[in-house]
């Protein structure tokens, strides 16, 4: 004869399993998006001083939003992810902007007592994003309602990196 406890656990281990089985942390893609968009590039940057940082921004135009409970919250481009901003001047152009360690001023303090190193900071390490996409490709997060959703956009066009010039030199005259 089957105990009741045997009875039980051969009924909860299968609904146990069977709920675990329906978590996923992979996120899954909208086939459509809910906004109409132009054309979608990224551009890098490179401070014009020593140590003024650098990065890659991507610009996401948006001609048309299909539902007006969508607002585009995150961009994941080249494994990092970035919130999304407007300007008040062009709320329909949102940007994401992904800084570098590239031109960063770093005071580190290499020394071999580890006492005298308490001041540096950690290197960051980048979480893995939950989408697999090519150099080309970006996803985009959005809220439709108060359910957060992604969509993928495909040939992102890479513009050419501005260089921003260097601060420019004192050139007032004193008057003596």
């Amino acid at each position: 004869m089957i105990s009741l406890k045997k009875i039980i656990s051969i009924t909860i281990l299968p609904l146990i399993m069977f709920s675990f089985s329906q978590c996923s942390s992979q996120k899954k893609l909208q086939q459509d998006a809910p906004v109409k968009l132009q054309e979608v590039y990224c551009q890098g940057w490179v401070a014009g001083v020593k140590g003024g940082g650098a990065g890659m921004n991507i610009f996401i135009p948006v001609d048309a939003v299909l539902n007006k409970k969508v607002k585009l919250d995150s961009v994941y481009f080249r494994g990092k992810a970035a919130r999304l901003e407007t300007k008040p001047q062009n709320e329909s152009l949102y940007i994401g902007r992904f800084m570098s360690n590239d031109n960063k001023s770093r005071d580190l303090i290499m020394s071999s007592d580890s006492k005298n190193e308490y001041g540096n900071k950690m290197p960051v390490i980048p979480a893995k994003t939950p989408f697999e996409l090519k150099d080309d490709e970006c996803a985009v997060s959005y809220k439709d309602g108060n359910k957060t959703k992604y969509f993928k956009i495909e040939n992102v066009i890479e513009k050419a990196s501005i260089p921003y010039p260097s601060a420019p030199q004192n050139t007032l005259k004193i008057k003596q």
